[in-house]
């Protein structure tokens, strides 16, 4: 039961906590995805002005790239380095 879990954030009473839980457990499956949505898309761009932040001399394309093997892997950044290589001519190291 909610009643029986701690809030899950320290800043957020049991009965807030409740509240925002009902509304969303009310609201259409259309806005719950829009929240969703919203939600994704702000962390994804907190998380890539903290990457431009902390590495202010790399090009927009390093940045991309770091961000994937940060959040997909270093395979998934290898994958995604060969396939923009291809795209643009830029021949692969060791190639």
């Amino acid at each position: 039961m909610l009643g029986d879990m701690p809030a899950r954030s320290a800043d957020t009473t049991p009965e807030a906590e409740r509240v925002q839980v009902a509304l969303l457990r009310a609201a259409p499956v259309a806005r719950r995805l829009h929240v969703a949505l919203a939600l994704s898309a702000a962390t994804i761009g907190m998380a890539r002005r903290a990457l431009a932040r902390a590495r202010p001399h790399d090009t927009a394309r390093a940045l991309g790239l770091r961000f994937v093997e940060l959040h997909y892997g270093a395979e998934s950044a290898a994958g995604l380095q060969a396939d923009l290589d291809r795209r643009d001519g830029t021949p692969r190291s060791g190639a």
